[in-house]
């Protein structure tokens, strides 16, 4: 079993190479990434939110599940929802051939490689259509502009041991839909999007809420 001080790693990667690598908690002082608002805990002392019956019935159905069988282990790390079939393009691709493979397959983000294979960004569908107009679901025209001119950089990623909760708040705290997932010798080994984790929710084996 990994030790502590691995589990629950990120690393921030750049056009240069690797920004940063270490905790959750040391992201917000990494320069260049963006940080969203915090969602506001519960205070001390607070009532705890009133869940309307079809929410306060999922939650207990929810409950239940986690208790009907104790030996069925719940999801924990990112290696256990990730996908590993990795659909990915590279900062020199051109911007039309980057948004024609999110549309074949249907995704929202796609990780960004250099020529090496190494990770430097992410780019979205929102990013593309900034220099792409479609009409009719068709390509009309677009810039003559390559991925690297349109995509995120720094990108947050995280280490395929990390706690599926803290991938989620990176994704609320970063504003981002998507984290790629790089092992220690800093290769692109997977990808968990939000649809991984909403859909580890309703999965079986369960994923921990309450741990």
């Amino acid at each position: 079993m990994a030790s502590d001080e691995k589990k629950n790693m990120f690393a921030v990667y750049g056009l240069s190479g690797p920004i940063y690598q270490g905790t959750f908690e040391g992201l917000k002082d990494v320069a260049g990434v963006h940080r969203g608002a915090a969602v506001r805990p519960i205070a001390e002392g607070e009532p705890a939110p009133v869940f309307s019956a079809p929410v306060a019935q999922a939650v207990s159905a929810y409950r239940e599940m986690l208790r009907s069988d104790p030996e069925r282990g719940p999801l924990y790390h990112a290696y256990q929802i990730m996908q590993r079939q990795i659909v990915s393009v590279t900062s020199s691709d051109p911007v039309e051939r980057a948004f024609r493979i999110l549309l074949e397959r249907r995704i929202h983000q796609a990780p960004v490689l250099d020529p090496t294979y190494r990770l430097v960004g992410i780019v979205s569908e929102r990013d593309l259509l900034t220099v792409v107009n479609v009409e009719d679901g068709r390509v009309r025209d677009v810039l003559a502009r390559k991925v690297s001119d349109v995509m995120t950089t720094p990108v947050v990623s995280a280490d395929p041991i990390t706690d599926i909760r803290r991938i989620a708040w990176v994704m609320l705290e970063h504003q981002v839909d998507g984290v790629p997932i790089v092992n220690e010798t800093q290769v692109l080994v997977g990808f968990v999007s939000r649809s991984d984790i909403l859909r580890a929710i309703i999965t079986d084996p369960p994923l921990s809420l309450w741990r």
